[in-house]
């Protein structure tokens, strides 16, 4: 706690020696700088003719300027006052002291008053002190003195200026600059920290630039302005060092020189503003360091990124000159000239690419940096990378072919050079030697000569051809390799035909004959088709080798692809894993940053609240308040920081199975829930004291940028972080181990969130009477148009509310369904959320729905007390309305379940404990008769409906007959107690809208068809029959009995089952015949529980609605 004297410090206006100057000069009195024996302050008053003549505001400002100057501790002790009146007279040193006791405003130790000189005033003042002490209303002891010497006693010698016979060195003009000096330092340091921190926000709030010359020029303004306030702090710390120099002169000179304490005083001042100034200049310089490094990085941006577009122009640019190249060349010179063509191109090109690259690099680097533009970077890095390895690719690909051409060009101008000089040989065999044996001879060796040269010169297979060029094979070139493998295969004919006829003039005997040269008809009659079949065979041949060749070559592709693919796999595997540790580097990094702002804010401002040097700060409507402005937010500090980023923490290695964390966890974060609902009420209070002093102090310290109220919206932003770090997680491990936990974990923090906001507007309801904790958890909540139809109500009015739509907000819970009337309010914040004004409400035990309306998929229908009220909703989409609708169906579908589940308990105990009835006419005693014989048999029977509720519930109901009641066995005593199903009226809006056909009776009436079995069943009237829940049955007869012939589709086993037994198997299972009797009519299903459901399970009088089968 601060002391009476420090607050008295803290609450005086402080004044400088400038503001006073003209009054100080007067030297009325004056602080030497000299000490008492235990270090008290001693101000002097000189001998001064005029002093009753100074204002009284003058005197104040002296005295509160002088005691403000030495140290809190040394002014607590307090001061000495040496009042010099040797010259004076008696009255006027009465008058002194009394304007002096009255106007001093420090502590006082001793009063010091060295008595007039002369005779007479000295006797004076001795018997008038002695008499008039108590006039003079100090608390100190006042010493009147009759000289020097006596002062010296009770002051040291060394401590008393020269006037009062002291050694101490003391100018009051030398003083007075000094004190001017010191504090024009002071104030100097102070407006250049706080232009310091001015500038400083000014550049913090600067938006960056988006060009290369306003961020050029941002950087030069800013630069120009810091070496301006550089300036300025080099001639304030000149300055300081002036003063500093000044004080310590003395010492400088005579190292035996000893300063006084006002001089020390002054000495450590001056160094601690140094000090701060210099403290000041290096947080300056820290801070411009990285702001002149984001400036340089944004102008470095800007250059990239306008380098970039440069270059992605001129990228674009080629690739639309390179997708010219499509022309394969006509011929094998011009495809050399295409490809030299190409190779100019390239040339040119290398260097856009080269500039590109070196872009890329550069974008690299800045990566490697951490620019804080890395999210802008990495996509125009990988752009560059993909344009120039696809410039690059293309450009391969480009020359491949026209290689290709030219290959095929070459191979092609081979085999025409080829079979022209073929031509050429059968041109020039002349036909008179060849008639001779040596000359056919001679002649067939040259014609085998050349057709060995033909093996690295004419086309050999043409469907290879097709086949290894197909991807330069145009319309064009196609035609004329065709026209070139033609002209091949006449040349090759030509020399088969002359082999023929040379071979036999070859073989023929020697004998005279008349050159005669042979007939054409002779090859064209001699086996000269023979070489067709055996090219044909052979290119059957070759085809089916090459088909064996291609399934080869295809296998091997298949199996390189498959490996390919594998490495793809594993490459993507890899980059999942990385994505996978990327989010729990986040996730982790991210806790710990929460844990360590909740930690801030519950040291920084929830325990200052309970400090007691900071109670003054705080407004008195504001203590007791902490509860309320931080909920249980120690409570989810606990919770993170002791718990869940430990546990966190061990999945850093198992990222893929963090779900399980969350889902280890999940209750604990429904404390969540309690902060958020406290929140409104938080805000509010925030807004009355934002502007508090306690919470800028708490800011001040903490050197936060932002306010409470950002810190107090962390939980709140947390709890929706974790979904969408959970999703990024589960998109990158959907075939890992975690994948179905993580899913599980989503879904729970999605529905601790619908939770929380449900929460938000339940507690925005207001005009409930009653407690909405007993309406039970609260499943839903939404906005819809409501109609009403009361049965029993005007017609005019009935008309009206059938037209006329009311806006409605409903509350639906596990008891009760609430209507209520949202209305939006003014403000700020939370105090703007809108608040619910109710209206009415229905009991779950009295309320049916009609699933569809005609003539609206987003209508239906919630009906009370057998349709005496109605309520037409409709939704804002059709999926609300099937969401709302299932989630109504649940809530009747477990309290039919609950009442059946009482009922046969209740059946079970009174038919063990009552007689048997007399009369047995009624088929519910019959079935009560039986079961009493079979009592073992129906412990095992009765068996509890577990997993009705998830049994798939028929969609429409048979036509005309809605959900119908049923009736159980009841005994006599039941009966009497006066139950029937007129009491209990039937709850079917398809029922009354048909005319009520159908519904008649109370009990469920069991139809022929197939149903779908809900609960086990192991006993029957055949011990071998036997169902099990979800099997398919067939109801076929009814026998005289009350017992049903059943058929189990699934296992193929036929059987009685009494009828009670029965209907517990069914349940709310939908026959085929019911199903295919909806499709075609217009009803809606309908599901109720009735009036009596909730009271069934306490009274002897049951009744409820069941599920028509």
């Amino acid at each position: 706690m601060l002391d009476s004297d420090e607050i008295m410090h803290q609450d005086i206006i402080p004044l400088y020696a400038a503001d006073i100057q003209d009054q100080l000069k007067k030297q009325f009195a004056y602080l030497s700088g000299g000490r008492g024996g235990d270090g008290c302050p001693v101000i002097t008053f000189p001998d001064y003719p005029a002093f009753s003549e100074i204002p009284e505001k003058e005197f104040q400002n002296v005295l509160t300027y002088l005691t403000s100057i030495p140290s809190l501790r040394d002014a607590g002790i307090g001061f000495i006052l040496v009042i010099d009146r040797r010259q004076d007279k008696w009255t006027s040193v009465k008058a002194s002291i009394l304007r002096i006791a009255a106007s001093f405003p420090g502590n006082l130790q001793l009063v010091l008053v060295l008595r007039p000189t002369g005779f007479y005033h000295r006797a004076l003042s001795d018997i008038a002190f002695r008499f008039n002490r108590d006039e003079f209303k100090m608390k100190v002891p006042i010493i009147m003195l009759g000289s020097v010497s006596e002062l010296q006693g009770y002051i040291d010698k060394t401590q008393l200026t020269e006037d009062l016979g002291g050694t101490l060195d003391y100018c009051h003009n030398r003083w007075l600059s000094r004190r001017t000096a010191i504090e024009g330092f002071a104030q100097k340091v102070k407006q250049t920290a706080q232009i310091l921190q001015s500038f400083g926000t000014e550049l913090a709030e600067t938006e960056l630039p988006n060009d290369v010359q306003s961020t050029s020029s941002l950087l030069a303004t800013h630069t120009e302005k810091k070496n301006k306030m550089k300036e300025d702090i080099r001639l304030a710390v000149e300055q300081g060092d002036d003063i500093l120099g000044s004080i310590t002169k003395p010492v400088t000179e005579n190292p035996e020189y000893k300063l006084n304490q006002d001089q020390l005083d002054n000495q450590t001042t001056v160094e601690r503003l140094l000090a701060q100034l210099h403290e000041t200049e290096s947080a300056f310089d820290e801070f411009w360091i990285k702001h002149q490094l984001k400036l340089e990085q944004c102008l470095r941006l800007r250059n990239f990124e306008q380098n970039f577009r440069e270059v992605k122009a001129a990228l674009d640019t080629a690739s639309e000159r390179l997708s010219a190249f499509t022309d394969v060349g006509n011929s094998f010179s011009h495809v050399e000239h295409i490809l030299k063509d190409l190779a100019n191109f390239e040339e040119k090109s290398c260097e856009i690419i080269a500039k590109a690259r070196m872009l890329a690099s550069e974008g690299d680097d800045f990566i490697q940096s951490n620019h804080y533009a890395v999210d802008s970077i990495i996509p125009k890095c990988s752009e560059l990378h993909h344009l120039c390895d696809a410039f690059t690719t293309e450009t391969e690909q480009r020359r491949n072919l026209l290689n290709k051409s030219l290959e095929l060009h070459g191979l092609l101008e081979k085999s025409m050079k080829w079979c022209d000089e073929g031509i050429y040989l059968l041109a020039s065999q002349p036909v008179d030697k060849c008639q001779s044996q040596d000359g056919a001879e001679s002649a067939l060796q040259e014609i085998e000569k050349f057709l060995d040269t033909g093996a690295g010169n004419k086309i050999k297979e043409l469907n290879k051809i097709y086949r290894e060029y197909a991807p330069i094979l145009n319309e064009d070139l196609k035609e004329h390799v065709q026209k070139v493998y033609q002209k091949q295969e006449s040349m090759e004919e030509m020399f088969q035909k002359r082999q023929i006829s040379l071979k036999k003039l070859a073989a023929k005997q020697t004998r005279p004959v008349q050159p005669v040269a042979p007939r054409p008809e002779a090859f064209v009659k001699s086996p000269g088709t023979s070489p067709c079949l055996q090219r044909e065979y052979i290119s059957n041949s070759d085809s089916s080798a090459l088909r064996r060749g291609n399934y080869r070559r295809g296998k091997s592709e298949m199996t390189e692809q498959h490996q390919s693919r594998g490495g793809s796999t594993m490459d993507d595997e890899e980059n999942l894993a990385v994505l996978r540790q990327h989010v729990i580097n986040e996730l982790i990094e991210t806790e710990r940053a929460y844990v360590e702002e909740l930690l801030c804010v519950l040291e920084g401002y929830a325990a200052e609240m309970d400090n007691p040097l900071m109670a003054h700060l705080i407004s008195p409507e504001l203590q007791n308040k902490k509860d309320i402005l931080f909920g249980n937010m120690e409570e989810i500090y606990h919770f993170h920081n002791r718990i869940f980023l430990r546990e966190l923490e061990n999945y850093i290695e198992y990222p893929e199975l963090v779900g399980r964390c969350f889902l280890d966890q999940m209750e604990d974060f429904q404390i969540y829930e309690k902060y958020c609902q406290n929140k409104p009420r938080s805000e509010s209070l925030w807004r009355q004291f934002s502007d508090s002093v306690f919470f800028q102090e708490c800011q001040r310290k903490l050197d936060h940028k932002l306010s409470l109220d950002s810190y107090l919206l962390k939980p709140v932003q947390r709890i929706t972080k974790y979904q969408l770090l959970l999703k990024e997680m589960l998109k990158y491990s959907k075939n890992c181990e975690g994948a179905e936990d993580l899913q599980e974990a989503l879904t729970s923090i999605l529905g601790i969130l619908k939770a929380v906001n449900d929460s938000m507007h339940q507690i925005a309801i207001t005009g409930y009477d009653g407690n909405l904790n007993e309406l039970g958890k609260l499943l839903m909540q939404g906005s819809f148009n409501v109609w009403i139809d009361h049965k029993k109500g005007h017609s005019k009015v009935k008309d009206l509310a059938r037209f006329k739509p009311m806006q409605r907000h409903l509350f639906l819970h596990e008891k009760a369904v609430l209507f209520c009337k949202k209305r939006e309010e003014n403000g700020e914040g939370y105090e703007k959320a809108p608040s619910y004004s109710y209206k009415h409400s229905l009991n779950m035990a009295a309320v049916g729905i009609t699933e569809n309306v005609k003539g609206d998929a987003k209508k239906f229908e919630i009906w009370y007390n057998a349709r005496e009220e109605v309520y037409i909703i409709q939704a804002p989409t059709p999926e609300v309305k099937a969401t709302w609708v299932n989630e109504i169906r649940k809530v009747l579908t477990s309290q039919l379940q609950a009442c059946r589940e009482a009922i046969q308990h209740r059946t079970l105990e009174q038919t063990q404990s009552l007689p048997l009835p007399a009369s047995s006419c009624a088929s519910p005693s019959r079935n009560h008769i039986r079961n009493t014989k079979k009592m073992d048999e129906k412990k095992s029977d009765l068996t509890s409906l577990e997993g009705y509720g998830t049994t798939a519930a028929p969609k429409y109901p048979e036509k005309g007959k809605g959900w119908a009641k049923t009736s159980h066995s009841l005994d006599a005593s039941e009966e009497n107690d006066g139950w029937s199903s007129a009491e209990d009226p039937l709850n079917s809006s398809d029922a009354e809208e048909e005319g009520g056909g159908g519904g008649g009776g109370g009990e469920m009436k069991l139809t022929p068809g197939k149903y779908t079995v809900v609960t086990d069943y192991e006993k029957g009237v055949s011990e071998e029959f036997t169902v099990k829940s979800g099997d398919l049955v067939q109801l076929i007869r009814e026998g005289e009995d009350g017992h049903w012939y059943v058929k189990n589709l699934s296992s193929g086993r036929e059987g009685w089952i009494p009828a009670n037994n029965l209907l517990m198997l069914i349940g709310n299972s939908k026959s085929a015949q019911s199903l295919s009797s909806s499709e075609s009519g217009t009803a809606s299903s309908t599901l109720s529980t009735s009036s009596s459901c909730s009271d069934s399970c306490n009274a002897s009088s049951t009744s409820f609605s069941d599920i028509k089968g």
